[in-house]
């Protein structure tokens, strides 16, 4: 248990960014989770337009460190390639 001040402040600052955090993340994770369901539905605009509103949020979380840079590159990289396959 947190016995000075500043150890209280913490906690409760911790809280808060966790609670902002798993917000962030889910946001991010049903966007991606609505171009995966566009890209098996076959639909390729539907895909592409789904693709364009979820890069930002993938981008997004990475610059403010919920998940790595790297990370999020890959999974628009990955997302981008599959929904371009659509086309063909």
């Amino acid at each position: 248990m947190a016995n000075t001040p500043s150890a209280k402040k913490a906690v409760r600052k911790i809280a808060r960014r966790t609670s902002i955090n798993r917000s962030r993340r889910s946001q991010m994770r049903t966007y991606v989770r609505k171009v995966e369901e566009a890209i098996a539905s076959g639909d390729q605009e539907a895909a592409a337009a789904a693709l364009r509103a979820a890069e930002p949020l993938v981008m997004r979380a990475a610059q403010k460190g919920i998940v790595h840079k790297n990370t999020a590159s890959r999974k628009v990289s990955r997302l981008s390639r599959r929904v371009s396959a659509l086309a063909k």
